[in-house]
């Protein structure tokens, strides 16, 4: 299966999600098009998903507004999370029925392992070890404090197995804006990033073709990389 992959830098969370949107209904009409892995960042944005709970955010509409934060309620999987500068967002937009050729109830279950690997092996480029932790998705670090999330995984499945939505990879993110929230609801655990971790900086740029080469190895798609809209 071929996948076109595209950096598209900043950009609104409502103009990403229509733009999902619209890939999504492309691929449901014309199940031979290509999918899409779009990777960029957000402004700063927390967004609640289908089955979280509104408690878990810890700030007003009124603080929210004077502190320039967007909030939305999006039709993923999962609780609540923050998008913002310095943290990777992939949107992988693909049929999961084209890149699983033995296909069955364990599809959806398959596909986030996946992306969890994906952001694992990535990790791993840099020194870092993730792991998985047993009754909670996403990617996550041992820290003085114990496990803390560094990767956050939430997906949509529609109709022909059509995906949205993906995960939020902590590079080098503002941790602060963590504080306004329970982070996926898990009241007992923080969240890290790759630059506190190497206490180093480190940047999106340099991620990028380390994650595009695990997403290419994992899900064995065969990848095109528009590399006039990569980040120099």
């Amino acid at each position: 299966m071929k996948i076109d992959v595209e950096w598209v830098g900043q950009v609104d969370y409502l103009v990403a999600w229509d733009r999902q949107r619209a890939l999504v209904a492309e691929r449901i009409e014309q199940p031979e098009t290509a999918g899409k892995f779009l990777l960029l960042e957000h402004p700063p944005t927390y967004t609640l998903g289908r089955n979280g709970r509104l408690e878990n955010l810890l700030l007003s509409e009124d603080e929210l507004t004077q502190r320039g934060i967007a909030f939305y309620h999006v039709d993923r999987g999962g609780d609540i999370t923050y998008h913002g500068p310095g943290q990777l967002v992939g949107y992988p937009i693909l049929s999961l029925k084209r890149v699983y050729v033995q296909q069955g109830l364990g599809m959806v279950q398959r596909y986030v392992t996946d992306l969890e690997e994906m952001v694992i092996r990535t990790l791993a480029e840099f020194g870092i070890a993730g792991q998985r932790f047993a009754g909670h998705r996403g990617v996550w670090v041992e820290t003085p404090n114990g496990l803390d999330k560094i990767a956050a995984v939430g997906v949509r499945i529609q109709k022909d197995g059509i995906t949205s939505h993906g995960f939020a990879l902590n590079v080098n993110p503002n941790l602060a804006y963590f504080d306004n929230i329970i982070p996926c609801g898990i009241r007992d655990h923080g969240v890290a990033s790759m630059a506190q971790l190497l206490a180093q900086p480190v940047s999106v740029a340099q991620v990028l073709p380390h994650l595009i080469a695990a997403f290419a190895d994992v899900f064995q798609v065969q990848i095109n990389v528009l590399a006039e809209s990569l980040p120099a």
